[in-house]
């Protein structure tokens, strides 16, 4: 399979470009720069959500008949790239990239109509409720409790960990239905048409990072209508299952994001002494730990080329969870490599010149106040979407199977 670029696309890169050079406010530019994790800046970021919804850009791995671009593989990446490189802010994922994608698979007829256009057009924001306090890599484990009551189901319990539930107006969670049989047998997969549900207390966790990024929620008796089930009661597990596909990516925005952390730190290097003499770009150690990351994060581009364009391989059950596990790990070699370019420069603590808006000049570069908040929010990478222990596991199984 031939996954090149071809030479007539460049007029759609230059289209891409164009747009990207043109489009983003001043603000939005500046929440891309300062985003440090997954997730950028929430007010800005849902702005430029609606600018690509009106472009009719906003969800390119969408089918065209659910509001996509109809692009080719090709095109979808050449976005990727142009999109990093304009070091714009990412799109949150729990609407777009997961929830939408789900309910496209396996939602009703009904469920679509009343969730998919606000999940486009960027007036919901859809928070995942699926750790427990107990409850973490080994989801099957969790305890928050849903029982029938005519047409609702009640909710009690606890969710940790859940990013920006203080912004959402929707959420979609894992509830415990039933304990006989296997504990993955006994949850249920709900929708949540709103957050501030009587009952429902919302409480942010400040990361080491020195942001609210994950929640506390806590479910008091709250009642919600079963219509907002996917699949069956007691099935949920299956659903899940298929959504972590979505989740641990193939979808190609991965490496085009990793490359320009590359960048930039190559960038920085170039203005960084070394102790040796010279820049530190000029140094042979740091040219090959350089040269080794980003030769890697290229084979994860060709390895996303081949997950979003129909290869028999990104139908292997296999991986999602090897797509995860390099992702991951490839994050925390970058954000490594971050921080020993930026050295003590990095230490200061700037919450106030992180703020988009700020008037707070930082100390040192720009480079230099990202760089320790984007190596300490890294670490969880391994954790969440199942831990890379857990991934490993899950490809030995699926190989073993195959007779591998």
């Amino acid at each position: 399979m031939n996954i090149d670029f071809a030479p007539e696309l460049e007029a759609f890169r230059s289209e891409v470009a164009e747009f990207f050079a043109t489009a983003p406010t001043p603000t939005i530019r500046e929440a891309g720069r300062k985003t440090t994790s997954v997730f950028a800046p929430f007010k800005e970021c849902m702005q430029w959500h609606k600018i690509l919804y009106e472009k009719g850009w906003v969800a390119p791995h969408w089918p065209k008949e659910h509001g996509g671009t109809g692009w080719s593989v090709e095109q979808r990446f050449i976005f990727a790239e142009e999109y990093r490189k304009a070091d714009l802010p990412p799109l949150l994922p729990q609407s777009l990239g997961m929830i939408g994608p789900l309910l496209i698979d396996l939602g009703t007829e009904e469920q679509k109509a009343r969730y998919l256009p606000g999940i486009l057009n960027g007036d919901d924001f859809w928070a995942q409720g699926y750790s427990e306090p107990n409850s973490g890599s080994d989801l099957a484990s969790l305890s928050c409790r849903a029982d029938a009551d005519g047409g609702d189901y009640v909710i009690n319990g606890s969710k940790i960990w859940t990013t920006y539930a203080h912004h959402a107006n929707r959420m979609f969670l894992l509830v415990r239905t039933s304990n006989e049989g296997k504990k993955q047998q006994g949850l249920t997969f709900l929708l949540l048409d709103r957050t501030d549900y009587p009952g429902m207390t919302i409480r942010p966790i400040i990361g080491l990072d020195g942001f609210p990024e994950q929640c506390e929620v806590f479910f008091d008796d709250v009642r919600v209508p079963q219509s907002g089930r996917i699949g069956a009661e007691n099935d949920g597990w299956s659903v899940a299952k298929h959504l972590l596909k979505h989740e641990r990516g193939g979808g190609g925005g991965a490496s085009p994001a990793l490359m320009r952390y590359c960048e930039r730190a190559r960038a920085a290097a170039a203005q960084t002494p070394s102790p040796f003499g010279g820049m530190l770009l000029d140094d042979p150690v740091f040219q090959r730990e350089m040269g080794e990351l980003e030769a890697d994060i290229a084979s994860l581009g060709h390895f996303e080329k081949l997950a979003i364009s129909g290869h028999a391989l990104a139908r292997d059950p296999a991986f999602p969870s090897i797509n995860k596990t390099i992702n991951s790990e490839l994050i925390q070699r970058a954000s490594t490599l971050m921080m020993q370019v930026s050295g003590t420069d990095s230490l200061a603590r700037q919450l106030e010149a992180l703020r988009v808006g700020s008037n707070v000049e930082p100390l040192g570069s720009e480079f230099d106040l990202v760089s320790m908040p984007v190596y300490l929010d890294s670490r969880a990478t391994t954790i969440y979407a199942g831990s890379n222990e857990v991934q490993r596991d899950l490809i030995a199984r699926s190989l073993a199977a195959a007779g591998a």
